[in-house]
């Protein structure tokens, strides 16, 4: 069912997205600028829907976890407690008792319960499938990575991996700590005398089928929090994801050729982008989501080491970015190829962002210049409706595209940022074929 109603909602939204862009003359839309436009956020606009996006964590989190959690039914299902199997929940290692007890889960097709005031030490581990159908790994309690970064040895890539898995529930309301701050000062952007290497993402879903991950506050990753990679009919909703605004690389949630996904209800603070998505990815919806401190929501990095990325059918509805280096972003590498299509950033509100609208296909993170490359990812048809807010610094929207491809079919609908305290914002944009509608400010000044 989810999976029907994720493409109607497709449908519905792009079937006018198509219509925008196949017909100026038309207006596309129907709301009009009172409409979008509510109360003073202060001394400045905001979009009408903002209150009503909470950003303090712990209340946000016990609220939704107190709404979504299940009406117990008269006859209990089959469990399995992780104690029964050993663990202790101490500080000790418990990795060996949590294999046995999750193969025992996934061949009866029964629940696996983490209790709840215990914490449970786990080194790297494997969750693998296939499994029977339709059963849930249920945390209560605490699930904390081994600070020994000797203990990654044979993969500095996961800790926590869940793979080859369909019809399958994480939920519980617990905590999953990655335990990162070792890996965060090993890092070669808090030290530049190391070299660069990889940590750990936190949880990783790989090739999982009808997956369902809920009511779970996952903070402190090695590097990402929760990456799901492979899968396809993914619902995520009621997350909490935190990490220091400083800690590096630690993206709250990246999604990377993964297709019908729906991130709802969630609230990111980490210090890398909220969420990410890669190459290979289609039929994204996120909406609700609280996102700060961090880099805001990002499409990409895509393109890089002149490689083919496509991701298409994104939908980012109903958002608040606070304090972010960025708001909505697509970015892509020089001397790439593939393309980004038919996305829609709508009903956002901006709060002391530094960019909150960007394209930059000339991405460069790296420390030696980028050379000029005639090859770009595509951008085409993505929609802006309807954000507003406040700007850190001076440049509100930046269009800087391929000047080989530019950036076509560029809409900004009812769009209004001002500078946060004192000063003017102003639009750049280079490379961009783009089409204003309604209440525009600041307006996208063309450059040659």
């Amino acid at each position: 069912m989810f999976l029907q109603e994720l493409l109607l909602l497709f449908f519905l939204t792009f079937a006018s997205l198509s219509s925008c862009f196949g017909r100026f003359k038309e207006d596309p839309y129907v709301t009009k600028t009172h409409q979008a436009y509510g109360h003073y956020w202060g001394d400045k606009y905001k979009p009408r829907y903002a209150s009503s996006l909470k950003s303090d964590v712990p209340e946000s989190f016990g609220l939704m976890t107190r709404l979504n959690r299940p009406v117990a039914s008269s006859a209990s299902p089959k469990m399995v407690n992780i104690d029964d199997y050993g663990a202790i929940g101490d500080g000790g290692d418990d990795t060996e008792t949590f294999e046995q007890a999750w193969n025992e889960a996934c061949s009866e097709g029964v629940d696996l319960v983490v209790p709840r005031n215990k914490n449970y030490y786990l080194k790297p581990t494997i969750f693998s499938g296939p499994c029977r159908s339709n059963f849930a790994l249920k945390i209560y309690g605490t699930i904390k990575a081994s600070p020994k970064i000797s203990d990654y040895e044979k993969d500095r890539q996961h800790w926590l991996l869940f793979a080859n898995l369909t019809n399958f529930r994480v939920e519980g309301g617990g905590i999953i700590n990655g335990n990162g701050r070792n890996w965060w000062k090993n890092s070669c952007k808090i030290d530049k005398t190391l070299p660069c290497t990889h940590a750990p993402t936190a949880v990783t879903f790989f090739a999982c089928n009808n997956l369902r991950v809920r009511n779970l506050r996952i903070k402190n990753a090695q590097q990402m929090h929760l990456t799901f990679q492979n899968c396809v009919n993914v619902k995520a909703s009621n997350l909490v994801v935190t990490a220091p605004g400083d800690s590096p690389n630690t993206d709250g949630i990246h999604i990377s050729e993964t297709q019908n996904i729906l991130l709802q209800k969630c609230v990111i603070g980490t210090g890398d982008d909220c969420i990410s998505i890669k190459g290979g990815s289609k039929y994204v919806v996120a909406t609700d989501i609280v996102c700060g401190p961090g880099h805001g929501i990002s499409i990409g990095s895509l393109g890089a080491q002149n490689s083919e990325d496509r991701v298409s059918n994104v939908l980012v509805n109903r958002a608040k970015l606070s304090g972010t280096t960025n708001g909505v972003r697509i970015k892509t590498w020089q001397g790439g190829s593939g393309y980004v299509q038919n996305i829609k950033f709508q009903n956002i509100a901006m709060q002391n962002v530094t960019y909150p609208i960007i394209i930059d296909q000339n991405y460069c993170d790296q420390e030696e210049q980028c050379t000029e490359q005639e090859k770009a990812v595509q951008v085409s048809n993505v929609v802006y409706q309807n954000i507003g807010g406040t700007s850190a610094s001076e440049v509100a929207i930046k269009f800087d595209c391929s000047k080989s491809f530019p950036c076509q079919g560029i809409w900004i609908q009812d769009v209004n940022l001002v500078r946060q305290g004192n000063g003017a914002v102003t639009g750049s944009c280079a490379n961009v074929r783009f089409f204003n509608r309604g209440n525009i400010s600041p307006q996208c000044l063309r450059e040659t």
